[in-house]
């Protein structure tokens, strides 16, 4: 292969792999945009923690647990290649990867995928889960569950050699985090005041502008998470993703906020935001082998998926503060299970996503509830009735957001 090609592959990529590191600044401002000024200081520490700890854990063993080159013949649902990341001895030419991007622009690529999944847990579980139990979920949940979960598909195991296909993560990622958000929304409760007499009340976020900002940085970084996911800088394959990309995110936003206004009369802008993001999470699985037409179809019915699962969440009692279940689990399934539906390519079928869906769904359900569970059951993880009224920032930081600015707060 050409240097030239290669360098410009290689480029390509570590842009993208900036662009996924980018949309942390996203999640930590949509998160604290829908959640409580009380709060803030919290929720960005958990953030903070989560690409730290998670780089640091991808390191160790992570990304040799999620590529461990699975030999010919083996079952392919765990393996694991040895502690650290030292390259193999074509690791920085043309000869690895096709000449998509060398070994280190690969770890670091994949390292930026594994600590999203904990983020998603972050935003549901917001205001009343104790830092310290988060801290120890996101170490095995990031550590061990997400590169396992991974190697079945990204890394060649078994639900690869049975075709199941996910392009950019929508079960991957976005999924794997989704049953794990359910999973600990479920074990924690509600938040105080959430529902009254049997309904829910809503609870506004304390800045609306900066979940708006924090949507459009996540729709940016987008452009990495997909775009990279071509593994090269091929052009025709990037231009064609980011398109699909772009028009499902814009028809989830439009549907989303059309079928918000039609159910409660009134422009809901957390719909319209929360429909990008199901669009964006929707088009994930199969952003490379969609159409313009189908990617908007896909968008479109992930946006109003997006709001009668907020709805059916709600009903059900169960409190997520930022719909990350509604965005990442309802929307990460329906993605996946669209491949089957829409992909250009006759070998995907509907019946192999399924079954791919419902291997995670069974994986993920019980990982992470047996993870979280131990917690509740040994240290405890929902804080005092008096630190959630409060506020967490005042009693697991000492510290105010914004020490010179207070609001009045229930």
């Amino acid at each position: 292969m050409e240097q030239g090609l290669f360098t410009a592959n290689n480029v390509w990529m570590m842009i993208c792999t900036a662009l996924v590191f980018f949309m942390h600044t996203g999640f930590a401002f949509l998160e604290i945009g829908l959640t409580r000024q009380k709060n803030t200081i919290n929720i960005l520490f958990k953030n903070i923690f989560i690409i730290t700890v998670g780089l640091l854990l991808y390191y160790i063993a992570g990304f040799n647990l999620m590529y461990p080159g699975f030999e010919e013949g083996s079952a392919g649902f765990i393996d694991f290649a040895g502690f650290g990341i030292a390259p193999p001895d074509d690791g920085m030419t043309p000869g690895y990867a096709d000449g998509g991007y060398t070994w280190w622009t690969d770890f670091l690529f994949q390292g930026m995928f594994a600590a999203t999944a904990a983020t998603i847990v972050s935003g549901a579980v917001a205001e009343r889960m104790k830092i310290g139990p988060f801290m120890m979920f996101t170490v095995f949940y990031v550590g061990l569950v997400y590169p396992i979960a991974g190697s079945w598909k990204w890394g060649g195991g078994f639900l690869d050699q049975m075709g199941f296909y996910d392009f950019a993560g929508s079960t991957l990622v976005h999924s794997v985090g989704g049953w794990a958000a359910l999973v600990a929304v479920w074990l924690l409760g509600a938040r105080i005041g959430k529902f009254k007499d049997g309904k829910p009340q809503a609870i506004p976020g304390h800045s609306i502008p900066l979940a708006t900002a924090g949507v459009l940085i996540l729709w940016l970084g987008w452009f990495g998470f997909n775009g990279g996911s071509v593994l090269s800088a091929d052009p025709e394959l990037t231009s064609l993703t980011l398109v699909t990309t772009c028009l499902a995110a814009a028809a989830g936003g439009v549907v989303a906020a059309f079928v918000s206004f039609l159910k409660y009369k009134n422009l809901d802008l957390t719909m319209f935001l929360n429909g990008i993001l199901g669009g964006l999470v929707g088009i994930t699985a199969g952003a490379d082998v969609m159409t313009p037409e189908s990617a908007i179809i896909i968008g479109a019915i992930a946006g109003a998926l997006i709001v009668f699962a907020v709805a059916f969440i709600d009903a059900i009692k169960l409190d997520d503060p930022v719909g990350a279940i509604a965005v990442h689990l309802a929307c990460g399934i329906w993605g996946t299970l669209a491949v089957g539906i829409f992909s250009t390519n006759e070998e995907h079928t509907f019946l192999i996503q399924l079954t791919g869906v419902a291997c995670y769904a069974a994986f993920c359900l019980v990982t992470s509830f047996l993870i979280i569970f131990t917690l509740k059951k040994t240290v405890g993880i929902r804080v005092s009735e008096r630190e959630e009224l409060e506020g967490l920032d005042a009693h697991e930081h000492g510290m105010d957001a914004y020490a010179d600015f207070r609001l009045n707060e229930h």
